[in-house]
């Protein structure tokens, strides 16, 4: 069997006494690691901290722009770099990721702008000339909304304006841009206050809307009457007025441009709100043309060629303009096979008004105040001989207008009130007078027996030859007989004009006879006057003589 093992007794197992920690120094090549945990652990959390908004911006375009180089500059200052340049999803543009310091937070709201920042010439100004040598960069430009965004797009054109700069934005509506571009100058009174500063096509396509930007203090200058109007180029005109040439400046006939004016005759108002809506005008004569309270609507009806008759052209009352043609139309009657060429015009009553009269400025003529007034005076007016005659008004272009004048001989007419709009009575045009009279010539020329008058034509023709033979043959010689007999007498009587004044000469007998007969009758003639002066003062001596000279007797 075997031995069971020896137990030691508890007695002889040694008592566990609890010996102290001994402390250890920790080594200084630990702490570097240490110190470089914390360093890094801390320049983390401030990247974090420090780490500013990151934003994307779409553009169509990603020329110009590289990831971790192009800056995104406000005012020229740097605030950001873009991180990211990436395609979008569908194809049509690029996606860029910027990075933005971290005060700059705050200012990306709804209406912050972007744009890419290149060297461009419009509108007769040049910018981004830096980027020529530092490269392209982002442009910012904050806005005023209080809603925060993170994502934005990018405009493709450099804006014209940015938020506080002094002055005004309007909006104004055309058919057309016609030759203008972003940066265009608008111009008030010839100087440059301004520029275009954006433009698009609206949603149904049939007009433009622009965008305008007019500097202080020269916005002011903008209220709800004032005009604008393209002046770009040359606005070259010739019409029924004659010959109009007008030119804004230099810079707008090259690049195009804008103006604005207000009329002198509208009334004072108040600087127009920003983005204030006006209309575009193709020129300044049709900007700055006078818009009348009061417009009538007449009718005129004309028997002849309306070839040169323009909607626009003037209404004419002795040199003044009181209206308008609007349209030119063709009529025809199937029934009858008339034809009819009906001229709708508008009529300004208020420029009859005499503004030298008391009263209002504005109106009808004096006394014409109601529609029933007003027909009674048209009516008088046309009672007297007032028509409307076609005339020319410019021989080159063959331009028509319409002019209202009294023509007292003129048939009588009578206004159909009933008819809308209402009829005005006319007259025919000088030419068509003349084309008349020229007709009426032709037909009684027609009923004329022509070849009645050619047989007697010829007959007198041949008896004139006749006579005229029977007078070489009968008369000549005794005419020439006559003409010799003439010319005798008239060598005669040249002869006897020699003789005389030979005989009738300063120096001649005759002449010398003759002075001496009326010297002896100038000395009897004075002594007849002696005698009849002293028969007056004596006559008693036509009985006793004249007395004898005492003193003789004496003697």
């Amino acid at each position: 069997m075997a031995e069971t093992p020896h137990r030691p007794e508890p007695s002889d197992i040694p008592e566990a006494v609890a010996a102290p920690k001994s402390r250890r120094t920790v080594q200084l090549v630990w702490l570097i690691p240490l110190i470089a945990v914390l360093v890094g652990g801390w320049l983390a959390v401030k990247s974090v901290l420090d780490r500013g908004p990151v934003i994307t911006i779409s553009f169509k375009s990603g020329e110009g722009l590289e990831a971790g180089k192009t800056a995104i500059k406000y005012k020229d200052v740097e605030i950001g770099h873009v991180d990211t340049v990436r395609i979008s999803p569908d194809l049509s543009g690029v996606i860029v990721t910027a990075e933005l310091v971290k005060n700059a937070g705050p200012h990306l709201v709804e209406d912050t702008r972007f744009w890419v920042a290149r060297a461009r010439i419009a509108g007769g100004t040049v910018s981004g000339l830096g980027t020529l040598l530092g490269g392209a960069y982002i442009g910012m430009d904050v806005g005023k909304s209080a809603i925060q965004r993170s994502k934005f797009t990018g405009l493709e054109v450099q804006p014209v304006f940015t938020t506080g700069m002094p002055g005004r934005q309007f909006t104004l509506s055309s058919e057309t841009v016609g030759s203008l571009d972003v940066g265009s100058p608008v111009f008030f009174r010839r100087l440059q206050v301004g520029q275009v500063a954006s433009y698009e096509l609206n949603k149904d396509g049939k007009s433009v809307t622009l965008k305008v930007f007019v500097n202080a203090p020269y916005d002011q200058y903008v209220n709800a009457n004032t005009r604008f109007w393209e002046a770009s180029g040359i606005d070259f005109k010739l019409d029924a007025s004659g010959f109009e040439l007008n030119t804004q400046s230099l810079v707008s006939i090259a690049i195009g441009g804008l103006a604005f004016e207000t009329p002198v005759t509208s009334e004072v108002l108040p600087p127009a709100e920003a983005d204030a809506a006006f209309d575009l005008f193709s020129n300044r004569t049709a900007a700055m043309k006078r818009e009348d309270a009061i417009v009538d609507t007449y009718l005129m009806v004309f028997n002849e060629s309306l070839r040169g008759l323009l909607p626009g052209a003037p209404v004419d009352f002795r040199g003044i303009n009181v209206g308008e043609v609007v349209s030119v139309n063709t009529q025809i009657d199937l029934e009858t096979g008339t034809i009819i060429l009906p001229v709708e015009i508008h009529f300004y009553p208020e420029r009859f008004t005499s503004r030298s009269l008391t009263g209002p400025k504005t109106g009808r003529i004096s006394g014409a105040t109601s529609k029933e007034k007003t027909q009674e005076f048209t009516d008088a007016m046309i009672a007297r001989g007032l028509r409307a005659q076609l005339r020319t008004g410019n021989l080159l272009t063959g331009q028509l207008y319409i002019a209202l004048d009294f023509f007292p001989s003129a048939p009588k007419a009578k206004i159909d009130w009933t008819k809308t709009p209402a009829e005005l009575p006319t007259v025919p045009g000088v030419v068509q007078d003349l084309m008349a009279s020229v007709g009426s010539f032709a037909r009684k020329l027609d009923k004329m027996d022509v070849e009645g008058i050619g047989t007697n034509l010829k007959q007198t023709l041949q008896s004139t030859a006749k006579l005229a033979q029977r007078l070489d043959g009968e008369l000549a010689p005794e005419a020439r007989l006559m003409m010799q007999e003439a010319r005798s007498a008239i060598a005669a009587a040249e002869r006897a004009t020699v003789t005389a004044e030979r005989t009738m000469g300063v120096n001649s007998p005759l002449q010398q006879d003759t002075r001496e007969a009326l010297q002896e009758i100038t000395r009897a003639a004075q002594a007849f006057r002696t005698l009849a002066e002293y028969l007056e003062q004596h006559p008693e001596a036509l009985i006793q003589g004249k007395p004898k000279d005492k003193t003789k007797d004496r003697k």
